[in-house]
């Protein structure tokens, strides 16, 4: 039998503790092998978030550290200058960046920080048990929004990516998928130019946001919330490139 993928030496050997179906675990996949491929595991420092990925320096072997909810901005930012060899990316879910982070993350741009920002939005809270999130799309059923989401009462999905691309401290900003093999082809493209960006000090902070399935909040198979992201979220979440100044 032909072996045709094995195990990137970055990403650890080891059981996650994510639903069946989560798409963290392609995440992580993703940036262990571009972190592998660039040569950078001794000189990379990931920030772990406060959410569904809180565990994620468990399975990631590269320097990592836990910080408050929504703070991985600030706190990449203190690394990268005190660091400024260092490779430092910041690992965020949707609560954590564009709720209670959202005025770190605006300000860390504002600074055009030389961070790296990989950002999943999967539209709802996962850690705390499926309540409504920032980035919930309209109509979506959530703990907290039974009739679905109404822009009337709850207002409408907030487009993070859209937002930080209008600000001059953005160098690139890419929102992607892992809902087939085609867009996790073209997700690990744009997480290893958003390192490659920070490794020629292009000044200016990068951000990928990945669009993934959370199937057990979201109350449908693995399969169906696959479908779901590609039938329905994308629709307040286009996959594009909404920035990339080094093109220019």
């Amino acid at each position: 039998m032909q072996t045709i993928f094995e195990r990137t030496p970055t990403l650890k050997d080891c059981p996650t503790h994510y639903c069946p179906g989560c798409g963290h675990g392609i995440a992580h996949r993703l940036i262990s092998e571009v972190i592998d491929e660039l040569d950078i595991t001794s000189r990379t420092i990931g920030i772990a978030p406060v959410g569904c990925a809180v565990l994620a320096y468990n399975y990631l072997d590269v320097d990592m550290i836990e910080v408050a909810h929504g703070r991985a901005p600030a706190v990449a930012t203190g690394m990268k200058r005190v660091h400024p060899d260092k490779i430092i990316f910041s690992y965020q879910g949707d609560g954590d960046l564009a709720s209670i982070g959202a005025g770190e993350i605006l300000h860390a741009v504002h600074r055009a920080e030389h961070i790296t920002v990989i950002f999943i939005n999967n539209a709802v809270y996962g850690m705390t048990g499926g309540q409504m999130a920032p980035t919930t799309v309209e109509k979506q059923i959530t703990q907290t929004t039974p009739r679905g989401r109404d822009h009337n009462n709850e207002g409408f999905p907030l487009q993070v990516s859209e937002i930080l691309a209008v600000m001059p401290g953005t160098i690139y900003v890419e929102r992607c998928s892992v809902s087939n093999p085609g867009q996790v082809r073209h997700t690990k493209k744009s997480i290893k130019h958003a390192f490659e960006l920070q490794m020629k000090n292009a000044p200016g902070l990068s951000l990928v946001e990945i669009l993934s399935p959370c199937p057990t909040y979201w109350r449908m198979s693995p399969s169906q919330a696959m479908e779901w992201i590609e039938e329905v979220m994308v629709k307040s979440f286009p996959l594009c490139c909404l920035k990339d100044l080094s093109q220019s």
